[in-house]
């Protein structure tokens, strides 16, 4: 099991260009900058939230939309998770949680099980907030499912204001991640009976 749990990434492409700094045992600390306000506010909680030193720097091409920036920051992200885990020894493995946002209510289970897998529930309504199309978050969450082979399952459990829903998910996934990526002082080994995560 590693002593450090971080991990630093720059992902460049026609489309993109990502630099992202993580610690898994963190306290929310860094800067969160993509061009997309409410995509920032989302990755703050998303930070705070899961108790994540995270810094996240993109430039895209936003003239075509936020597509591809946040799919994109959900790649390296996912890309970094899965760095900064090394070989998942001494980890609790699952977690969960539901989080109530005034009217909205979001349900988060994560296996950090080295199978990308993501189950995404609920409908957002069409439409963007702050530059942020609200499908975005669920190809957000695939992208970070994929990246760092976790399944995921979100769920909607009560919708509102689309604001507070996608606010919701944010942390309960935030909130999953934080539980299935804590040490585990019981846990010796990789938590799997087949040896490996």
């Amino acid at each position: 099991m590693t002593t450090t749990r971080s991990a630093e990434i720059d992902r460049r492409t026609g489309e993109t260009d990502i630099r992202l700094r993580l610690a898994l045992d963190g306290s929310g600390a860094g800067e969160r900058r993509t061009g997309v306000g409410f995509f920032d506010h989302m990755l703050d909680l998303l930070a705070r939230h899961g108790r994540l030193d995270l810094d996240v720097a993109a430039e895209g091409d936003l003239q075509t939309g936020a597509h591809h920036t946040v799919e994109d920051t959900g790649i390296v992200l996912g890309q970094a998770l899965d760095r900064a885990l090394g070989d998942r020894a001494g980890i609790v493995r699952y977690g969960h949680a539901v989080v109530p946002m005034d009217e909205a209510r979001a349900a988060c289970a994560i296996d950090v099980s080295g199978r990308p897998f993501l189950r995404f529930t609920g409908e957002l309504p069409p439409g963007a907030t702050g530059g942020f199309e609200h499908e975005l978050a669920e190809e957000f969450f695939r992208a970070v499912a994929n990246q760092a082979k976790l399944t995921v399952h979100l769920t909607v459990e009560a919708d509102g204001g689309v604001h507070h829903v996608i606010e919701a998910l944010f942390k309960a996934f935030a909130r999953a991640l934080r539980q299935a990526t804590a040490i585990d002082p019981t846990e010796t080994g990789i938590p799997s009976t087949k040896g490996v995560l």
